[in-house]
C-alpha cells in the first residue's frame, strides 16, 4: 500500500516542481510590447527558422540600417497619467479603509506610492539604458562587417540620419559614437565627431512618413475608438479578477494605468515586483496581446495605408543599393561611394517598414497584402502568434538590409544578393521565397515593386490643396502644435 501513495506524492511533488518553474521561467521584460527593452528580447528569433548560409566568395558592399530610437522616459502625456494614478491610487486605499478592508490583501507599495516621474516637466529623452543600447549596436555592427566600415569617416561615405525629436537624434549619436570608438582623436575613448542630417517634422516623408500623411492621421483618428472597443473584454475581465483579488474599486481606467506603470517599471527600472506583480502571467499576455493588436491595427498589417505610406523610405533602400552596384560596375576608387545609410526613427517607422518587406507573414498572407486583402487579426492568447510588437519594434529595435557582391560566371545569373536581419537575426522573406538571402533582382521584383503602385502623395493627399504641398503640410504641422499635446504620440 505505500508503493501507490509514495507513487502519488512524487507526482504531486514534479507537478508543483514544474508549476514553480514555469512561474519562474516567466519574465514580465520579455512580454511589454513596444515598450520592451532590446536586450530582453533581442535574442528571441524564430526557432524554426535556418538561416542562408552566405556563398563562399560573397563580399558586403553595401549596409541599410532602419532603427527605431533606444530606451526612452515617459512622455509628459503619461507622467501626467501616472501623476494622477498616484491621487487615483490613494483614494482607493482610503475607500478601502472606509470599509474596513483587510488590508493584508492590498499589496504594501500601493499604499502611499508616488510616481517615479512626479514633478517632472518634461518627458520622451533617451535615457542612459537607451544610449548604451545604440552605443552597443554600432559597436556589433562594425564588428559583424569589419570591411564596411574601415574607410576614413566622410559623411559621404556612412550617411546618418535622424528624425528631428531628440531621442531619434540622441540615438543616432550614441551609435555613431559606438560605430566610430577609436578612430578619433577625442578623448580616452577616441572619439570623433560626425554628422547627424535631421529633415522637418512637417516634411519628412521618409522617417516620419506619418506625421506628414493626412489621410493616415483621419485613419488612425476614426479607428482609435474602434481599436479601444476591441481592447474592452480584456480589460474588464482583468478589472473583475483584480477587485476580486485586492478588494480594491478599480475601473477599467485603473488597470490600464497600472499596466503602463508595470511597462515603465519593468523596462526603464528593472523593477517587476510592484505593478507587474498585480497581474497573473496569463493575464499579461492579454495586456500584450491588446497593445499588439493596436500596433496591428494603426501602424501594420490592419490596413494597406499603414505601410504604404512608407514607400518613400523603401524607395531610398532601393536607391542606395542601386548606387553602391552602379560605383562597382564603375570600379570607383575606395572613398569615392557610400558604404552605409544608417537611419534612426521611431516604432511608427519600423513597423511599416516591416511590413513593406512582409515580414513575419507566411507565403499565403503576403499574398494577400500583394493584392490588398485583410488579414485576420493576431489571435488572442493562449494562441501563438507571430506578431508580437516586443520582438517587432522594442526600443532600438532595427532591420539591416545588407547588399552582397558575388562571384557570377554565368553573366546571365545575379550577381548581386540582399541580406535582411531583424534585431541582428537573418529573417525570413515570403517575397524571397521564405529566405533571408535573395538575388538583387527578385528582390525588387517580388517585394519592391508591387508597392511602387502606388505614390506616395496619392496615398496620402489625394485631395491636397492647390497650395504647395510641402507648405500645406508645415501648416498642418503647426496647426497641430497650437492645438496642444493632444494626440497619442508615446511610440515616437
Amino acid at each position: 500500500m505505500k508503493k501507490p501513495i509514495v507513487a502519488l506524492l512524487m507526482v504531486i511533488f514534479f507537478s508543483a516542481f514544474n508549476c514553480f518553474n514555469a512561474e519562474e521561467a516567466f519574465d514580465v521584460r520579455k512580454h511589454l510590447s513596444t515598450v520592451s527593452r532590446y536586450g530582453a528580447v533581442k535574442e528571441i528569433a524564430n526557432g524554426n527558422f535556418i538561416p542562408s548560409k552566405v556563398p563562399e566568395g560573397c563580399v558586403p558592399t553595401h549596409l541599410n540600417l532602419v532603427a527605431r530610437h533606444g530606451t526612452r522616459s515617459p512622455t509628459k502625456k503619461r507622467i501626467r497619467e501616472l501623476d494622477n494614478l498616484s491621487l487615483r491610487l490613494e483614494d482607493l486605499i482610503k475607500d478601502a479603509r472606509r470599509r474596513n478592508l483587510h488590508l493584508e490583501r492590498v499589496p504594501s507599495w500601493l499604499d502611499g506610492w508616488k510616481s517615479p516621474w512626479q514633478g517632472r516637466l518634461k518627458g520622451g529623452e533617451l535615457i542612459s539604458k537607451g544610449e548604451e543600447e545604440l552605443y552597443d549596436l554600432g559597436l556589433k555592427i562594425r564588428e559583424k562587417f569589419p570591411s564596411l566600415f574601415d574607410e576614413e569617416y566622410h559623411p559621404n561615405i556612412y550617411t546618418i540620419r535622424a528624425t528631428q525629436v531628440p531621442r531619434a537624434s540622441a540615438s543616432a549619436v550614441a551609435f555613431g559614437m559606438g560605430l566610430f570608438s577609436g578612430n578619433g582623436s577625442l578623448g580616452p575613448g577616441k572619439h570623433r565627431a560626425f554628422s547627424v542630417i535631421s529633415e522637418s517634422r512637417a516634411s519628412d516623408i521618409m522617417l516620419r512618413f506619418h506625421d506628414c500623411c493626412h489621410n493616415y492621421k483621419h485613419f488612425r483618428e476614426k479607428q482609435e475608438p474602434a481599436v479601444n472597443k476591441l481592447k474592452e473584454p480584456v480589460l474588464n475581465e482583468i478589472t473583475s479578477a483584480l477587485i476580486g483579488r485586492y478588494g480594491l474599486n478599480f475601473t477599467r481606467q485603473d488597470i490600464s494605468s497600472l499596466w503602463f506603470l508595470c511597462k515603465q517599471e519593468a523596462s526603464l527600472l528593472d523593477i517587476t515586483n510592484q505593478a507587474c506583480s498585480l497581474f497573473g502571467p496569463s493575464e499579461i499576455m492579454l495586456l500584450e496581446w491588446t497593445d499588439d493588436l493596436e500596433a496591428y491595427i494603426l501602424k501594420g498589417y490592419g490596413n494597406s495605408l499603414n505601410y504604404r505610406m512608407g514607400l518613400p523610405l523603401l524607395e531610398d533602400v532601393v536607391q542606395s543599393m542601386e548606387q553602391a552596384i552602379q560605383a562597382e560596375e564603375e570600379r570607383r576608387p575606395p572613398g569615392s561611394f557610400e558604404k552605409a545609410r544608417l537611419r534612426f526613427a521611431h516604432a511608427e517607422t519600423i513597423i511599416p517598414f516591416s511590413c513593406l518587406l512582409g515580414l513575419f507573414l507566411d507565403g499565403s498572407e503576403f499574398k494577400k497584402i500583394q493584392k490588398e486583402q485583410p488579414l485576420q487579426l493576431p489571435p488572442k492568447p493562449p494562441q501563438k502568434r507571430t506578431w508580437r510588437g516586443s520582438t517587432l519594434a522594442p526600443f532600438a529595435g532595427n532591420n539591416m538590409l545588407i547588399l552582397y557582391s558575388c562571384p557570377a560566371q554565368d553573366k546571365s545569373k545575379s550577381k548581386h544578393f540582399v541580406q535582411v536581419l531583424h534585431n541582428e537575426h537573418p529573417i525570413p522573406m515570403p517575397g524571397c521565397d521564405g529566405s533571408d538571402f535573395c538575388s538583387f533582382e527578385v528582390f525588387k521584383e517580388k517585394i519592391v515593386a508591387p508597392h511602387q503602385k502606388h505614390d506616395y502623395d496619392t496615398v496620402c493627399n489625394p485631395k491636397q490643396e492647390p497650395s504647395s504641398g510641402s507648405i500645406y503640410q508645415m501648416f498642418q504641422w503647426l496647426f497641430s502644435l497650437s492645438k496642444g499635446d493632444k494626440q497619442p504620440r508615446d511610440e515616437f
